[in-house]
């Protein structure tokens, strides 16, 4: 169910207990093989998938597509709203959907650089509303829901995503192969490690020239479509838990 298709009476007869679903991408650079709207192209295409499993049991916001992208903008392309910024977005439109009386929000994120401040937002949300036992919020990022695609098909190299990587370069092939570059022309990049386990404040040049973190030249559609099935089960399997929760409890 999407809130495009809804008007305000068909909202307001919801329960109040269904979930609301706010996708969070991004618009920015993604290597020279790569399109822009890579990380809203792949979450929107979960989102799909997710949405026919889910039925009239979840609502769906539109997919919000300007991201934080701060680390990006050496490369052209690119746009980001600031971090302080994303996260009074973000936070504003939680706030939007419990004046309307909903209790259980969740942010579905699809661009990393989202993490920090989309879980900010909850945080702030939730303290302005401390007394509110029966508010349940949550951002999610996709690919950090439990999903082991390596585990499930050997093929897949990579143990966890990147940027522009075998993973979502697989997920772009199998959607819109017209839009990936040449992987011949394509060179590996390693992730590494920086200063683990600390967290180190980066910007995305100082970790790629081309753009890229990952090794894409393993990327096949078959792949994607693994990805994807992957990806689907995990969100679908939160919004579950969403749906069951008893209103009051930790769990």
């Amino acid at each position: 169910m999407h809130l495009t298709d809804l008007n305000w009476p068909a909202v307001q007869a919801l329960s109040k207990d269904t979930p609301i679903v706010f996708p969070a991408a991004a618009l920015e650079q993604h290597g020279r093989h790569m399109p822009l709207f890579t990380d809203s192209m792949l979450l929107g295409e979960i989102i799909r998938r997710v949405s026919e499993r889910m039925g009239d049991r979840v609502l769906f916001a539109p997919l919000m597509w300007l991201g934080n992208s701060d680390h990006h903008l050496d490369f052209p392309g690119t746009l980001s709203a600031p971090p302080r910024t994303y996260l009074d977005l973000l936070g504003g439109l939680l706030e939007n959907f419990i004046q309307h009386g909903f209790r259980r929000l969740v942010i579905l994120n699809g661009h990393g650089g989202n993490d920090v401040p989309g879980k900010q937002a909850v945080f702030e949300v939730r303290q302005k509303h401390r007394e509110r036992d029966d508010l349940l919020l949550l951002f999610a990022t996709y690919w950090l829901l439990g999903g082991k695609p390596n585990q499930l098909d050997a093929t897949i190299q990579q143990q966890q995503m990147g940027h522009a990587c075998e993973w979502e370069t697989s997920m772009i092939l199998r959607i819109a192969p017209h839009l990936v570059g040449d992987l011949k022309q394509v060179q590996p990049v390693e992730f590494g490690t920086a200063f683990s386990p600390a967290a180190r404040g980066w910007i995305t040049r100082e970790r790629t020239v081309p753009g890229h973190i990952g090794d894409p030249r393993h990327a096949t559609a078959e792949k994607g479509e693994k990805l994807f099935g992957v990806f689907t089960e995990d969100a679908v399997g939160l919004l579950e838990q969403v749906i069951a929760w008893d209103g009051k409890s930790w769990m």
